[in-house]
């Protein structure tokens, strides 16, 4: 997936070095369709990480650090079990910020750093 699959003139993943930073991934199927319901925003948000990284030879196991912008502080609960769900022990570092809105209306954006070891 590259910048020019979407209307944005910044780079999907940028590299230096051993680091990979991903910019932020609204939750969108590989069609791009918006994808609603929180928990189901959270899970394409993060699937976006996913592929993202991919196309630079990583994947979530490689990841460091997520924020996730949430338009509803509420969902960090849920960003929590996910967390969980995806990701082992020494876990990546995390911050969630709640912000008034997103792009396309989306209710929550993780953008990523990974480290290619």
């Amino acid at each position: 997936m590259s910048s020019a699959d979407f209307d944005h003139p910044y780079s999907d993943t940028a590299t230096i070095g051993d680091a990979v930073f991903v910019s932020g991934c609204l939750p969108i199927d590989e069609a791009q369709n918006l994808i609603d319901g929180r928990k189901e925003a959270l899970d394409a948000a993060l699937a976006t990480v996913g592929r993202r990284l991919a196309t630079v030879g990583l994947g979530l196991s490689d990841v460091v650090k997520l924020t996730y912008y949430v338009t509803d502080i509420s969902d960090r609960a849920l960003a929590n079990d996910q967390f969980v769900k995806h990701f082992t022990e020494p876990r990546p570092a995390r911050t969630v910020v709640e912000v008034t809105a997103l792009p396309r209306g989306a209710s929550v954006e993780i953008d990523a750093i990974a480290h290619r070891s």
